[in-house]
């Protein structure tokens, strides 16, 4: 995923970049960069953050650099923000996005004769690099930001810091969020709606699908309106979204909160079935509280997250060290655990590695029974948008394993469609095999329509792909 953030201030701008940038770790666990320009010009910082946070980091960076206008990121991969030099001029870039057609967009690029790559390890190309690439085949920057989106099969949004201002262009379809806060000395934009309340600005504006603004000090200045088609994800508010953070109007928490509570409508279970239900830390947490209302059953904490030197689950990178993190950093609280009969609800189950060491891990404490509620449907397929999902193939998501050994890998679309459909024969079958084999008591996930409901947002603005492969 990622995440950024940017300021355009009348006062130096570093204090209020370092600490909106850091209101976006959960989104990114790899790279973090700043860049400012002022009176000395470009300065930039980029660092790695797999075994520290971003603050003690960047520590060094919030004395020395100085500037009025700046940019920062949390990345997942690659290492940005880039200093580019242009027949536009020199600039600093950074992005949130997904290229699937990053080869032969570079092939063509060095075909044509215009440049080279630097490759990273493991010989992928730095998808920012490939993006401001593409923005210098346009005579202007903003031609090149539009260029740059009609080529990418993805989705890419883009913060551009030149000494004018700073160019704030969200996805073409609005996948990602994009916001504009205003304080007394000038003006913010960020991924996360939240990230700078605390910093003294309030919400201003936010962008809709393709818009494109310049930033300054000064003010902000619409300079390609958005267009009608929105396809936000969301997943953002089921899992990737801060609780605090709202989109579309919709805040995230009150969206987890409806979420369990429609989900506990359509269950139907009781005190007579269980004892306590609890959110497997942090993202199922408002989920479990909604359910728990809802249900009239107890929430309960029956294990708990250390999280002072552990910020995320996913960190680091390696899957198999990822679970491994992820089982270190629950503590069962044994009281609340032993003969209980637990339903528990997590965000989602993608490989269903680590909620299968999450159920043993309960029984071993001494659980009666364990049902599981995903918040979210059966993921079918690999996002293709917002890196959501670290798969290297679509045969990791533990729904197409089981798709697989019942039909082989090549799937027609419509049977797997079929198997997304709540109402079949396949979906139940599907379920059965996937709680025998992560060892659940029961399983039941939840609805797409219920789910979208949740959101309450029109269905054609969100984007559902990873459940139902709809574009």
């Amino acid at each position: 995923m990622g995440g950024f953030f940017a300021a355009a201030s009348k006062v130096d701008c570093v204090f209020d970049l370092f600490f909106g940038t850091d209101y976006h770790s959960h989104l990114g666990t790899r790279r973090a960069g700043m860049v400012v320009y002022g009176e000395e010009g470009f300065n930039r910082a980029i660092h790695n953050i797999e075994n520290a946070p971003f603050r003690t980091k960047f520590e060094k960076e919030l004395k020395d650099m100085t500037g009025t206008l700046g940019i920062g990121c949390i990345s997942d991969y690659e290492p940005q923000p880039l200093i580019v030099r242009s027949h536009h001029g020199t600039y600093a870039i950074t992005t949130v996005g997904k290229i699937n057609n990053y080869a032969a967009l570079a092939d063509e690029i060095i075909d044509n004769g215009s440049t080279h790559f630097m490759e990273m390890s493991g010989g992928t190309i730095n998808a920012t690099e490939l993006v401001s690439s593409l923005i210098n085949q346009k005579d202007n920057i903003i031609e090149g930001i539009r260029y740059a989106q009609e080529r990418i099969d993805g989705s890419m949004s883009i913060l551009l810091l030149t000494p004018q201002g700073i160019y704030c262009a969200r996805d073409k379809v609005g996948r990602t969020p994009l916001f504009i806060g205003k304080g007394e000395e000038g003006f913010v934009a960020s991924f996360e709606s939240f990230a700078y309340l605390n910093l003294g600005y309030r919400d201003y504006h936010e962008l809709g699908p393709g818009e494109i603004c310049i930033m300054t000090p000064e003010g902000v200045q619409v300079l390609s309106k958005p267009g009608s088609k929105m396809r936000i994800c969301t997943f953002l508010w089921v899992y990737y979204g801060y609780p605090s953070a709202h989109y579309e109007g919709v805040s995230v928490e009150e969206m987890r909160y409806n979420c369990g509570k429609l989900l506990a409508r359509r269950d139907g279970m009781t005190k007579a079935d269980i004892d306590i239900v609890a959110g497997v830390p942090d993202s199922g947490t408002a989920h479990a509280v909604g359910y728990a209302n809802e249900s009239g059953v107890p929430f309960s904490r029956p294990f708990v997250k250390y999280t002072p030197t552990w910020p995320r689950s996913f960190m680091p990178t390696i899957q198999s060290k990822r679970n491994l993190i992820a089982k270190m950093k629950l503590i069962p609280v044994h009281e609340l655990i032993d003969g209980q009969r637990m339903l528990l609800i997590d965000d989602s189950i993608v490989r269903g590695t680590q909620l299968r060491e999450t159920t043993e891990f309960l029984y071993d404490s001494g659980a009666k029974e364990v049902h599981v509620r995903p918040a979210c449907p059966p993921i079918m397929f690999g996002c293709k948008y917002i890196n959501f999902s670290r798969s290297n193939s679509e045969m990791e998501l533990i729904a197409r394993q089981v798709i697989s050994k019942e039909e082989g890998e090549n799937v027609e679309r419509a049977i797997l469609e079929d198997y997304a459909n709540p109402d079949s024969d396949r979906y139940h079958m599907m379920l059965d095999r996937i709680c025998k084999q992560l060892g659940f008591t029961s399983l039941r996930y939840n609805r797409l329509d219920d789910m979208i409901e949740a959101v309450g947002i029109d269905r054609d603005k969100l984007c559902t792909y990873c459940w139902d492969g709809r574009e």
